[in-house]
């Protein structure tokens, strides 16, 4: 069973209220903005707890460490992607398979290239090269994100398998991941991000139908 934030946060020996669930995402939106702008370093439990005006006991209620605060926005983040994957699929039903899946593709080139969840990744992605934490943290979102892209591309040509299409989404998902490094920025570069948006979506169609 794929984990989710809320259900992680209901799960808790004392129970997480409804009012509770709007107080925790409240502590990981500032987070969220603290670690895009800060860095993991800058980011800290009582600076969180000053953002959102609560004790640094109450945020500790939710989450208990820096590290558990810093997994729980990733989870989130990724709950937030498999939402709009959900949608996505629902507003398409009767549509193609592929343009299914190259809708999917677009949402996730318009999320890594937004500034802020573009910032969080990239500090997530160079604290897995030094914390063991940070390095399960981006094992398990590369898991659940290929397994998103297997399952929208599993059996789009016949003569693929179902091992060769999880290798595709393999490389699928670096190339998308891939893209953080080149710091995208659709909203002061559009030309650019425009044509990079052309050339993934070819070379992931070609990965998804050529056999």
């Amino acid at each position: 069973m794929t984990l989710t934030l809320d259900g992680a946060l209901r799960a808790k020996p004392s129970g997480t209220t409804e009012k509770g669930m709007g107080r925790a995402q409240d502590i990981l939106h500032a987070a969220r903005e603290l670690l895009a702008s800060e860095g993991y370093a800058g980011l800290s439990m009582r600076r969180v707890a000053q953002e959102v005006g609560m004790s640094l006991s109450n945020v500790q209620h939710y989450y208990g460490s820096k590290d558990v605060l810093v997994e729980a926005l990733l989870l989130y983040t990724m709950d937030v992607f498999q939402a709009k994957m959900d949608s996505i699929a629902l507003g398409m039903i009767g549509r193609p398979q592929v343009e299914r899946f190259l809708t999917t593709v677009d949402m996730f080139l318009e999320e890594i290239t937004d500034p802020v969840t573009h910032a969080v990744f990239f500090e997530i992605w160079a604290l897995a090269s030094r914390h063991p934490f940070a390095s399960d943290l981006m094992g398990k979102m590369l898991g659940r994100e290929r397994k998103a892209i297997y399952g929208l591309i599993r059996g789009l040509h016949p003569d693929i398998s179902d091992e060769e299409y999880m290798q595709r989404a393999v490389l699928m998902v670096a190339q998308i991941e891939g893209l953080m490094l080149f710091r995208l920025d659709r909203r002061e570069r559009p030309e650019q991000y425009e044509a990079v948006r052309g050339a993934v979506r070819k070379v992931v169609l070609a990965l998804a139908t050529v056999p």
